[in-house]
């Protein structure tokens, strides 16, 4: 929420007077909602809530034929000191987002091997895709020549940070494919760790095989 208001801020404090609209529509531009989880809907919210703690100044409210109303802001000083500490707090900050992934990743011995290795690899292609979608927006025109050059850096981050994840699921994959034990000899079996593996084919028994199905006298 912190990272929200402090884009919204410094998005007003940049582009004012602005209205609603125009904040989010450039938000969603530098594509916020995907890595500063930014979500769509809160905008005009957060715009209001901001103005009702004094920190947006509503400037006036137009609606033009049938559109719905847009309000314009400007912030406020107390919004700027509340932007500049949010800020900073952000910058010399070193929090790292929760990621739902690892808190199942920490439960890896309870995945069968094969489902655990199919799902690596998935996740790795997914976010391959998604690093060749930031290259080719960092490439385009639209960021070159309509964008403060942090939004091109951010790209160039996220792009750095998928290859390496997409890279080491790949790498992860491998090591559960090849065998490498979970767990700590000593530890196998106790405290409740178990390690789930695909049970071993049985061997077929005469008269099992495919195609093979027994006569009216019960042979095959």
């Amino acid at each position: 929420m912190s990272a929200t208001r402090m884009m919204i801020l410094g998005l007003v404090k940049w582009m004012q007077p602005v209205h609603g609209y125009d904040v989010r529509r450039e938000l969603l531009s530098w594509g916020a909602d995907k890595w500063a989880n930014v979500q769509p809907g809160s905008i005009y919210h957060a715009l209001r809530k901001l103005a009702q703690d004094g920190l947006l100044r509503e400037v006036a409210t137009e609606q033009v034929g049938a559109r719905p109303a847009r309000t314009t802001y400007e912030i406020t000083p107390s919004g700027l000191d509340e932007f500049e500490t949010l800020l900073r707090d952000l910058w010399w900050g070193n929090q790292q987002p929760a990621d739902p992934f690892m808190a199942a990743f920490a439960f890896l011995p309870a995945l069968p091997r094969p489902e655990a290795v199919a799902a690596l690899r998935s996740r790795g292609k997914v976010i391959r895709a998604g690093v060749e979608s930031m290259r080719a927006s960092m490439e385009s025109s639209w960021i070159r020549d309509s964008k403060p050059v942090g939004v091109a850096w951010t790209y160039e981050l996220w792009i750095a940070r998928g290859e390496a994840e997409a890279d080491w699921c790949d790498r992860v994959a491998d090591r559960i494919e090849a065998g490498v034990p979970y767990l700590p000899e000593g530890l196998v079996g106790r405290d409740g760790w178990t390690v789930v593996e695909p049970a071993p084919a049985a061997a077929p028994t005469p008269g099992s095989e495919p195609g093979s199905a027994p006569d009216a006298d019960g042979n095959a």
